[in-house]
């Protein structure tokens, strides 16, 4: 199994939004991959409430069969069509992925 885990810290204003509707955005454009991509098993959104100035607003914890699944997530279409909208919400992220 594989992890991936991803952490975004947002613009206070983007796509015309605030940050908090643009992390509500990003949450249901992510979570809405579940059940269609090939070998993704869970994923999950969640918003940081500590407000610390170390934190990132939003996170995305996901867990794959196996590398060659999460290879597949990064190029599925799907993915690929939530990806300008991060991109542009966004002013930093961080990633890590691990296997069990």
């Amino acid at each position: 199994m594989v992890k991936h885990i991803v952490l975004w810290k947002l613009k206070d204003h983007a796509h015309g939004k605030s940050k908090r509707e643009n992390a509500d955005a990003i949450k249901a454009m992510i979570e809405n991959l579940n059940g269609k991509i090939p070998g993704l098993i869970k994923l999950e959104v969640g918003f940081d409430f500590s407000c610390s100035d170390g934190s990132a607003d939003i996170v995305l914890y996901s867990e794959f069969e196996d590398r060659k699944a999460l290879e597949g997530y990064q190029k599925h279409p799907l993915h690929e069509e939530v990806k300008p909208y991060v991109l542009e919400a966004r002013i930093e992220r961080r990633v890590v992925d691990y296997e069990l």
